[in-house]
């Protein structure tokens, strides 16, 4: 945790990879202006809170200003994206919206490792903090999958169909189910998956290429966001296993 104007400052000027930051609501002085134009370029979200908020952060003198200090450096989807086309390899990713708890957050990339994801994308707002619970909830696996913040997934969505992959929303109102293996997953392709209050945002199904559910026969019609992307992204890998055997 950083506290202060200053050393916020300080370290977003050394290129630090900061979680989020916080300022105190109605302070506007040509600090707080640099930090928001800096954090604004970086892709780095910025909350104005009561001061309250920012005295139970920390018992410090914060000076109206704290941010938390990433474990991890986000990595640039354009480059990894590109990067796995040169080397022959065909994108896998994971695309989470506003899944915000930060344990189904790190059970979700510890799935994802396992299952041969290539790449984490998340938005930069409405996305869980990447702390030191995620770390230990995701076994390690986020200090070996490459996490992408992103600060517009409508774009990001479309970027990623302009460059061949397809989309695939796993969503409890699609007509079609998972289990008759009706989309085909061998080629480039990037799983869409929801928060568990509200699902996908209406704008990304959208855009999304193919929706699928997830078949269940019990009673309880919905399933933890960490289990129901082991089970999407499992299909996956069996396509693809399935492909290279045959």
């Amino acid at each position: 945790m950083l506290f202060g104007l200053r050393p916020i400052m300080e370290a977003l000027s050394a290129g630090r990879t900061l979680e989020k930051i916080f300022l105190l609501r109605g302070t506007k002085n040509s600090l707080t202006q640099e930090i928001n134009e800096m954090a604004r370029q970086q892709g780095i979200p910025v909350s104005s809170v009561p001061v309250e908020k920012l005295d139970n952060l920390t018992r410090k003198n914060h000076q109206g200003a704290v941010a938390f200090v990433s474990p991890i450096d986000y990595m640039p989807l354009d480059s990894i994206l590109s990067g796995l086309y040169e080397e022959g390899k065909v994108p896998f990713l994971l695309i989470l919206d506003r899944v915000t708890d930060v344990r189904n957050f790190g059970a979700i990339a510890r799935n994802a490792e396992c299952m041969g994801v290539h790449a984490i994308v998340v938005p930069s707002q409405g996305a869980a903090q990447i702390n030191g619970d995620a770390v230990k909830t995701s076994a390690g696996a986020l200090n070996l999958i490459p996490v992408c913040r992103e600060a517009n997934l409508k774009n990001t969505l479309t970027y990623l169909r302009e460059s061949g992959v397809q989309i695939i929303a796993c969503t409890e109102k699609a007509d079609a189910g998972l289990e008759t293996g009706s989309v085909d997953m061998t080629g480039p392709v990037a799983v869409l998956m929801g928060s568990e209050e509200d699902g996908i945002s209406p704008e990304y199904l959208r855009l999304s290429d193919h929706r699928l559910r997830i078949p269940m026969t019990g009673q309880i019609g919905s399933l933890n966001v960490s289990v129901a992307s082991g089970i999407m992204l499992f299909e996956v890998l069996r396509q693809r296993l399935l492909s290279i055997k045959n």
